[in-house]
């Protein structure tokens, strides 16, 4: 029998306690578990990592890498509502990809927040640093603020998160399409009326004040 290579088994691993972590929570994902799933024996793992917390220190990161390739493949050419509108749904993405990712998310979180590094703020910095620069590219017009991006970006963890514990809650693929289009709605109209009011607000070039005042003499 082939030896797998070590990278390829620790990915197995962490493939697998996604799956135990989402059925079982995070105090009944055993190494024995994990390795049941994994299909390769408890002494394979225990060769791979030190310790159960080693093993979900990369689940945690494999969540996160996920979330980061989402929102890192946006495009900011197509205009600050739509791009906004594409984080948004590239988020619920990642949750709606499987029950198990979803669930799991959700549990390596609340872990996370107990752990001394409290690894799940790092993870939520990172991920609003990522959309914090494809919303600046993606206003053109420069139309907000630093606070309002901000803004938008609080609005879109809010709805993601919110439609993952939604979704878990009551299930079901067609639910799970109506609650997308849902809080893609909500955010549209959210961004139209902040747009709207940032546009109000922001100081009239002096050429555009000038080209107003010909028009009315």
């Amino acid at each position: 029998m082939p030896r797998v290579p070590a990278g390829e088994r620790r990915q197995e691993f962490v493939n697998a306690a996604v799956e135990v972590i989402a059925a079982h929570g995070i105090d009944g994902a055993t190494t024995r578990r994990i390795a049941e799933q994994a299909r390769a024996p408890l002494a394979t793992l225990h060769y791979c990592y030190d310790s159960k917390e080693d093993l979900f220190a990369d689940v945690f990161d494999f969540v996160a890498a996920r979330f980061q390739s989402v929102l890192a493949d946006s495009d900011p050419h197509a205009g600050l509502a739509v791009t906004a509108r594409e984080l948004l749904r590239g988020v619920i993405g990642c949750y709606f990809e499987s029950h198990s990712f979803a669930a799991t998310t959700l549990e390596l979180f609340s872990w996370a927040q107990r752990q001394p590094e409290n690894r799940g703020t790092g993870v939520y910095e990172r991920a609003f640093d990522t959309m914090r620069t494809i919303l600046r590219n993606a206003d053109q017009e420069k139309q907000l603020t630093a606070e309002a991006i901000d803004d938008i970006i609080d609005v879109i963890a809010a709805l993601a998160d919110g439609f993952a514990i939604n979704w878990l809650t009551r299930g079901g693929q067609t639910l799970a399409d109506e609650q997308l289009n849902l809080v893609t709605s909500v955010l549209d109209s959210w961004l139209a009326a902040r747009i709207g009011q940032a546009a109000a607000k922001r100081p009239r070039s002096r050429s555009r004040v000038k080209a107003a005042s010909n028009r009315s003499t």
